[in-house]
Formats: structure tokens, sequence, C-alpha cells
């Protein structure tokens, strides 16, 4: 009885933060403009009230009278003690600061989006600033041992740290700088049928078409347009994803479409029966982004996943595509070359946008870095790192939305996502080394099964270890991104073998 008493209530929190969370969906989709500064006080209000039931004595005791229950099955247990660790956490917060992060944030977005339309750094960096200085004193609300921004990461990928990061991305710099460079010696693939115009109707119908074939369920779902690409649930049969559409660039549909299934697919998969507990939520943002990448780039940048697809894509686009090949086409796709907009990085570069981003986060958080300095910063980063010149604001610091949102320490899961996809990637291949020629004939279905079988339907039953160990046989490594880069862009860039520490 006491854990049917604990399943209701972590449900009914469930159901407060899923309603902030169709309207903080609405706020990026169909809200009005006028209607920014009440939304703002409904999702602090709810945050509030969601805060309180999440640390209320009462339910303490319950969480007390369940640790010591025998009764308990080890799914149940699990449970119970992962709700101990988040209960502990929350308990670190004051109702106060939630509703004062949350109106904050709120207020922030809306200065964000009118900033980057504006491109000016200015509208937004008061806002800025006072995020800043919740998120250091959440830092320490949280406590940490080494470094402040340790106490971020552990929000998102519970158990990294700094050092931990600091050692990845330095095998990162140190084995794909090279590579990347061998590249940039070669002749560049032709893309320019990429940019021609393209029909942003027909363009969201072809989106609509890869969401149904990838085994996106459209009655437990929907996509939608946003100025910057998410996914959002409210739960697994009510899933959310949006899009944006560039009618002189194919690129950004066709990416921004798979990359958000795959985190959708990922919540569709989560058991119903699980919903409002631990075991209904994801391992680790990480974890969630493995499923994104894997589907975007392992899949959907393959030569065997655009077999069956790009002859419906010409269809569509004759006057554009007709005279490309599916092999020029398959190159386009591939292109290795810096850019200023993360987003639309190739995956190999794309990880220095995220170390840009995680270097001036920890320099924000330990206070070596000025908000008022980013635009410099950035500019200064990205010639170092990508050897390209930022000229405006809207195309630099405020390109991403995840600072309006308070999202520190989020950036560092995307390279995680990736490393931990090829990983996975390499796994399925072995135990269904038939997959590529299923993907090749418009059949996803048993990579999916794979996926639910293993990452989906467990949540955070097991952390992001365990998980790789349990399918992977090993912990984290990096050397399974480097052999898929290297085995994929030497055929693409017609290589010679080019030696990569591994």
């Amino acid at each position: 009885m006491e854990y049917l008493n604990y399943k209701n209530y972590l449900r009914k929190i469930a159901d407060i933060n899923f309603a902030g969370a169709v309207l903080s969906w609405d706020q990026e989709t169909y809200m009005p403009p006028n209607g920014a500064d009440f939304r703002s006080q409904q999702l602090a209000t709810l945050a509030g009230i969601s805060h309180q039931l999440h640390t209320s004595n009462d339910f303490g005791e319950m969480l007390r009278l369940l640790k010591n229950e025998v009764s308990l099955n080890d799914i149940e247990t699990k449970n119970v003690m992962h709700s101990i660790h988040d209960f502990q956490k929350q308990k670190k917060y004051t109702t106060a600061f939630v509703e004062l992060m949350s109106n904050t944030i709120n207020l922030s977005f809306q200065a964000w989006q009118k900033a980057k339309e504006n491109n000016d750094f200015e509208i937004f960096a008061p806002h800025l600033e006072k995020i800043i200085d919740l998120k250091r004193q959440e830092c320490n609300m949280l406590g940490y041992k080494d470094h402040p921004y340790d106490a971020l990461l552990d929000l998102f990928e519970p158990g990294c740290k700094t050092a931990d990061l600091d050692r990845l991305f330095d095998d990162i710099k140190n084995q794909l700088v090279t590579f990347v460079a061998e590249i940039a010696k070669t002749k560049q693939n032709d893309e320019h049928f990429m940019f021609k115009f393209y029909d942003k109707k027909k363009q969201w119908n072809f989106s609509l078409y890869l969401l149904s074939n990838l085994g996106f369920d459209l009655k437990s779902g929907r996509q939608d347009q946003s100025s910057h690409p998410f996914s959002t649930n409210f739960s697994p049969k009510d899933v959310r994803i949006t899009t944006r559409t560039n009618e002189y660039d194919l690129s950004e549909i066709i990416w921004s479409t798979i990359h958000e299934v795959g985190h959708a697919l990922y919540e569709q998969g989560m058991l119903v029966e699980n919903y409002g507990l631990p075991a209904g939520e994801c391992a680790s943002l990480g974890i969630h982004e493995s499923q994104s990448r894997l589907w975007e780039n392992n899949i959907g940048r393959s030569l065997e996943f655009w077999r069956i697809h790009y002859p419906v894509l010409q269809q569509e686009f004759p006057e554009n595509l007709a005279q490309v090949s599916l092999e020029e086409f398959h190159k386009a796709m591939n292109i290795v070359k810096p850019s200023a907009i993360r987003t639309s990085a190739d995956e190999l570069t794309y990880h220095f946008h995220v170390i840009i981003r995680y270097e001036i986060e920890k320099g924000l958080m330990e206070g070596s870095i000025k908000v008022n300095d980013l635009p410099t910063i950035w500019k200064q980063k990205y010639k170092s790192y990508l050897g390209i010149d930022i000229t405006s604001d809207a195309k630099g610091v405020l390109q991403d939305v995840h600072w309006s949102h308070g999202s520190f320490g989020y950036f560092p899961t995307y390279s995680l996502g990736s490393i931990y996809a090829a990983q996975f990637y390499a796994a399925v291949k072995k135990q269904l080394p038939d997959l590529m020629t299923q993907i090749a004939h418009g059949d996803s279905s048993k990579l999916l099964l794979w996926l639910r079988e293993h990452i989906h339907q467990h949540g955070r039953l097991y952390s992001v270890e365990e998980l790789l160990v349990n399918i992977t046989g090993e912990k984290l490594s990096f050397k399974y991104f480097m052999e898929y880069a290297k085995e994929k862009y030497t055929q693409l860039y017609n290589l010679s073998d080019v030696p990569v520490k591994v």
C-alpha cells in the first residue's frame, strides 16, 4: 500500500511538471508575444508547487519507510533509492529560489529571442547576468568538491565531473584535430545543390515521411516549427518535436527532424506504467543525446539509409536533384568543414563547438569570464578552434537557446551523446550483423526494437556506466567514435590510411 501511495504521489508531481512542459512548448511554438509576462508567472507558480510537493515532510517520511521495506522487488527498490536521492537534492533548494529561477528564465527566453532577432547581445546581457548569478548560487546550494561546474554537470549527466570532461576533450583535441586537418587538405566535395530553392511545404511533407519511416508514432506525438528545434514530452503517449525550415538550405529540416525524432523515440519507448517514476525518466541527457545522434549520424547520414529515401526526395525536387547521384548526395550530406552554427555543423567539427561552450561555461561559473566579454571571447575561440570569423551576435554568442533556459552544464552532453552513440552503434552492428542491409531496404524496426530493449525501457534503473558495460562490455571509450569516423571519412574524401591514435 505504501508503495502504491508513493507511485500516486510521484505521478501527481509529474502531472504538474508536464503541465508546465505544455506551457513551455506553447511558449516556443504558438504563444502570442504579449503573453510572455503572465506565462512566466504561470510557469513559476507550477515550479513552486512541484518543488513543495517534492520536498514535503510527508513525502520524506514516506521515503524513509519505503527505504526499509523488505517486500519491494528490485525495480521498486531502485525507484525508491532514486527518489531518495532526488528528495535530498531538492531539499537543498528553497521554494522561493525555484520560483525566482523559473521566472528569471522565462523572462530571459523572451529577451534572448528579441536579442537574436535584432542581432544585439546587449538586450540579452542583463538577463544572462541574473541567470549566471543564480547558477552560482545553485552550485553552492548543491555543493561540490573540486569545481563549481561539477554541481551543474551532475544535473544532466549524473556522476560526471569537470576533470573527466577535461580528459575526454583532450582526447578529442589530440585525435580529431589531426584527422580533420587531413580532410581539409583534400578537394572538398560538392554541396551547391543543397542550397537551391526548396519549397517549404514540400520539405515539410518529406520530413513527415521520414518521421513515419523511422517509427515515430504520430498518434502519440506531433511535429511543429520553432526558431530552435527541440523535443519535449508529456507522457510516452504525447511526445512533441519541432523542426525548422530554410528554403535555401535543404539540410536544416532533414537533420533537425531526424535528430529530434531520435529524442522522441526514446520518450515513446518509455514504459507507460512507469509514468512519473524514475524508471520512466531518461538515464542521463548524454544517453538521451546518444539516441538522437545515433539516428541522425550513424544511420541518417549513411549511404544505406538514403538508398531507399533519396529517390523519394528526388521525386519531390526533380528540378534540383534529378541529375544528382546518390553518391554525390551522400558526400554532400557529410561535408566536413568549419562553420559558425553548431546545429548545422558536421559530426566531426561539432565537438569543437561543444568544447568552446564548455570552456566558456566553466569560466562563467568560476568567475574568470564576464558576461559583457562574451561576444569577444566567443569570436576569439571560434577563430582559435575553427579558424573562422564570427561576424554577428545572432550567428555567434546568441545562436543557442540553452543559456536563456538556464541550462548550464548541458552542452557537454552533446559530445558525450555522439561518443555513446558510436559505442552503441558498434555493439548493435555486432548483434544485428544485417542491420545496414535492413536500413537499405527502409526497415529500421529491428534497430528500434534493440534500442527499446537495451536502453529505452530501463529509464534511470541503470547508471550510464552500467548501461555502457551491459550493452558494450566496457566503459566509455572515445576509440569507437574515432574508428567510425576514420572508416567513414577516409572513403568519403578518398584519403590515404590516416593513422589515428586509439
